[in-house]
Formats: structure tokens, C-alpha cells, sequence
């Protein structure tokens, strides 16, 4: 088989003077395999990923991506970062100089990277920031001493495939890490090696399988939550106290679930994928963490400077013809309590944007434009900004750092209060999950409708925006009804 990669020797040698890493690419038709294929022939890799887009707008959901083979994993928990370098099989660990994402920043700027394309994401670390980092961030929230999990993980990993189903093409990159010190024909074996390994990996992939079929066989799990019904239904009234006192006009309230579980973990994935397809699916393999969601919602993109943030408030189902559709949709656009909820979210975007943003550059292309998904509806704004000289996507994230569909408004009073009111830190939920490529974009959505696996129970929070006319018996039943897929999800799994 003759594999032309994007660099010839030559190309390449000249390129190790300015780079310590290169990426070797070629292209694939995207029938050569699709997302699911291939991840279920690598999914027992650990410290692997799968970025998916199954529905949305083309501008949302054009691209997936599916990494695996780790070069270097920075993970944070607490004052502590630990850098493992799978290469070496060296592992440091340091106190944090500022915050996890300032140390994030200075790790990836010891890499020069050379990638001869400029889409959206080309390589980079791919990973999640938990809620709880806020503290590191606005130092008025109390500080949890007692940090038993990474509140941050990122992977950077040698093979990394894009399906860009817009295009209809598939990009492989292999990423080749060069010694500090090699001459030239040194080189010239690492480059060989790689054109086979690349050759080697195609070979894997093109061996035809029989994909496993998705059971539709339920197994009833039972689950606990961390609130009793009573308690969540008095977090809501001190809540509402709150809101009649002039502290906030929103505060968002959660539960947790637990389930067992110990079956295949992919299954999940595809279970919610069929459940529940969003504009963010994603599948995380940590070894013993896995975090499994259908995100409907961005946190932040910053793609060449431009900034977006996309706030989704106010919901109703699908219908079951087009005349339904349309009657829910006008209904929703004239629902004053929802209107005001979105707008109240809008201009907490358009504030944290403006942070980090050119002045006179926050606008609203699409305000209050009703979105269609598979089983629902809901208000879509886009507030897009120009990045400020001198900030980039790790500033940007940082004030935009959590939603505030997840904490309410104003956000830090609605935090401290979340910190009174809820049982435990909400740990991973209510963080971010994408990526932070080396061409400096960044791309994250907001870790909601998602499952977190860790010894063999699976984890899911979900929440409710309390405002001064809620119902406390609506809420509880709204945060369980949000977690509806994923139970359903685990428990489709557990059948198989």
C-alpha cells in the first residue's frame, strides 16, 4: 500500500529545526470507517476520546473526533498538578502557580507544533474542567480542603481522526514527539517508522467486524439521590427566600443520582447517542473515570479570535406533525416566564464575553430563535464577541467560567448560595468538556445530561432554575425528568 502523508523526508527534516512535534497526516474517505466503527475497535484503550456532533446546525454540529494513545495527560486536583508523560513514563507533580488553566497554558506553550491545516481543531487537549474550579477563579467561594478527585483532566494523544461530514472526508494525524537531541539519521528512522506505524493502524481499522447490536433490553436499576424529596422541596423555598430578599433573580439547584453499574461502558454512549443525539456527544476514557454525555449546550467556542457563547433557555417537547411543531414553538416564543429567563441568560453571556472581548464587539446574531431537536424545543441565542488583545481561549474560558444556566444570577451570589443549599460539591457536573487545540481554539460544552462512571456506579446530576414563582414540587420533578435519558440509557446498557 503506497501511503503519501502530507510531508515528504525532506519536508519533514527541514521542519524538526523549528518543531518539537510534528504531525503526520493523510486523508481518508470518510466511508472508510465511521465514528462508531472506529472507536468500538479502540475502545478498550485507556485515556481514548470521542467527539461527537449527531444533531444540530451545520455551524454546530459539522465535525467528530476520535483520539487515543496519550502522550501526555495534565490532570488537577486541588493545589496539586500532576504532568505524566507517557514517553518518558515520567510523572511530576507541582503546586499550581495561579489555576488549573493557567498551568494548562504554560504546559501546552513548551510544545511547537507544526500542523499544516487550520480547521477547527487539529490536535491539542482534549479533556473537562469541573464546576468546582471556580473557586480557583473568584476567590469569595469557599475552597473544599478535602479534594478526593481530579477536578481537571486533560489528554493530548498521538492518533487523532476528524470526520468533517460536511466535506465528507476524514483527516488522520499522527504525532510525532522528536528527541531534544537527534541527528540526522536519527530522524530519518523516526520518519520511516512513523510512515509504518500510520500504514500499520489503516491495516487494523480495515479489518471488517460485525458491530455489536444495541439492545433495546431494559434492566430496571434502582437509584438513590443525595436529597430526599422533602429536602430538595425546603432548597427550593430557602431559595425562593433568597430571591424575595433581593439576593439573586435565579438560582439553579441540583440533585444527584447513583446507580450500579458494571457492564461495558461504551454501551452507554451508544444507548444516549440513540436517546438523546445532540450537538455535543462525547465519550471520555480515563481508565477508571469515564464521563459519557449528549450536551445540548456550548459553553464557549473561540474559533480565530471569534468568540461564541450560545445560551439555551426555555423548552418544550416536539410535537407530533409540523402544525403541532409550530403551534409549541409559538407558544414557547410568547411564554413571558421563559422570555424572561433567556433574556436574563443573554445578558449574562454578552457581560462575560465583554470581559475578555475588543470594545463594541459583543453583538447578538440570533436572538430568541427557537431551535428544534429530536424530542424537544428551546430558545437558541448566539452572543459573539472579538477577542481582546492580549487575552486568548484560556481567558476567555476563565470569565465566561461556569454557565450561568447552571448557577443562575448574579452568578456569584447564586454560587454561594448553590454552595449552602446543595448537599455536596457538584464536583465534574456543571463543568466544561472539549478541547484546547495549539492553534489557540478552543471549543467546550457545558458537562449537563451526562453520566460519570467511576467504580462501578454510575453518576448523574441535574438541575433546576428556581426563580421567585417556581414551584418547588415542579422543580424536583423537573430535575428528575432531565435525567430521564440518562437513567434510561444505564439501565438499556445494563440489559445488554
Amino acid at each position: 500500500m503506497n501511503l503519501k502523508v502530507n510531508l515528504n523526508l525532506e519536508k519533514f527534516l527541514d521542519y524538526s529545526n523549528k518543531f518539537n512535534i510534528i504531525g503526520l497526516s493523510l486523508e481518508l474517505g470518510e466511508d472508510f470507517i465511521t465514528p462508531i466503527q472506529l472507536y468500538l475497535k479502540i475502545r478498550n484503550k485507556d485515556y481514548s476520546f470521542l467527539l461527537e456532533s449527531v444533531e444540530g446546525e451545520e455551524k454546530i454540529s459539522r465535525f467528530s473526533f476520535v483520539g487515543f494513545l496519550p502522550l501526555y495527560l495534565f490532570q488537577s486536583q486541588g493545589e496539586n498538578i500532576k504532568i505524566r508523560d507517557f514517553l518518558k513514563k515520567k510523572t511530576t507533580i507541582f503546586k499550581t502557580s495561579a489555576d488549573p488553566l493557567q498551568d494548562l497554558k504554560d504546559f501546552m506553550s513548551k510544545f511547537r507544533v507544526f500542523l499544516d491545516r487550520k480547521a477547527r481543531f487539529e490536535g491539542g487537549f482534549v479533556g473537562y474542567l469541573g464546576y468546582d474550579n471556580i473557586r480557583f477563579f473568584e476567590p469569595v467561594l469557599n475552597t473544599d480542603s478535602k479534594i478526593s478527585y481530579a477536578q481537571s483532566m486533560f489528554i493530548f494523544c498521538k492518533y487523532l481522526f476528524i470526520f468533517d461530514h460536511k466535506e465528507k472526508r476524514l483527516h488522520l494525524t499522527s504525532f510525532v514527539v522528536l528527541p531534544s537531541k537527534i541527528k540526522k539519521d536519527g530522524l530519518k528512522k523516526i520518519y520511516k517508522k512513523e510512515k509504518e506505524k500510520i500504514l500499520n493502524l489503516i491495516k487494523f481499522l480495515s479489518q471488517k467486524e460485525s458491530i455489536p447490536p444495541v439492545s433495546f433490553k431494559r434492566k430496571r436499576l434502582n437509584y438513590r439521590s443525595n436529597f430526599s424529596k422533602k429536602e430538595f422541596i425546603q432548597a427550593v423555598k430557602k431559595a425562593k427566600q433568597y430571591i424575595r430578599k433581593g439576593d439573586v433573580i435565579q438560582v439553579v439547584l441540583s440533585q444527584k443520582l447513583t446507580v450500579k453499574f458494571s457492564k461495558e461502558a461504551f454501551n452507554i454512549y451508544r444507548q444516549l447517542r440513540i436517546l438523546n443525539p445532540s450537538p455535543y456527544m462525547y465519550y471520555l476514557n480515563f481508565k477508571d473515570l469515564k464521563i459519557i454525555g449528549s450536551s445540548p449546550e456550548m459553553l464557549l467556542r473561540c474559533e480565530n479570535k471569534v468568540l461564541i457563547n450560545r445560551p439555551i433557555a426555555g423548552t418544550r417537547p416536539r410535537g407530533k406533525t409540523e402544525k403541532e411543531d409550530l403551534k409549541l414553538e409559538k407558544e414557547l416564543l410568547a411564554d413571558p416566564k421563559e422570555k424572561a429567563e433567556h433574556i436574563m441568560l443573554v445578558d449574562l453571556g454578552r457581560n462575560d464575553l465583554g470581559r475578555v472581548s475588543k470594545k463594541g464587539t459583543v453583538h447578538l446574531p440570533v436572538f430568541m430563535k427557537v431551535e428544534r431537536f429530536s424530542h424537544v424545543m428551546h430558545l437558541v441565542s448566539e452572543v459573539r464577541a472579538i477577542l481582546d488583545k492580549g487575552k486568548d481561549s484560556f481567558s476567555a474560558l476563565r470569565a465566561c467560567f461556569p454557565a450561568g444556566t447552571l448557577t443562575g444570577a448574579p452568578k456569584i451570589r447564586a454560587m454561594q448560595i448553590i454552595d449552602e443549599l446543595e448537599k455536596e460539591p457538584r464536583k465534574i457536573y456543571g463543568g466544561c468538556v472539549g478541547y484546547f487545540s495549539f492553534t489557540g481554539n478552543l471549543d467546550t460544552a457545558i458537562i449537563i445530561r451526562t453520566i460519570i462512571l467511576k467504580d462501578n456506579k454510575g453518576y448523574i446530576q441535574a438541575g433546576a432554575g428556581i426563580v421567585l414563582d417556581s414551584d418547588p414540587q415542579r422543580e424536583y420533578l423537573e430535575t428528575l425528568n432531565k435525567a430521564k435519558a440518562q437513567l434510561l440509557a444505564l439501565e438499556l446498557a445494563s440489559g445488554n
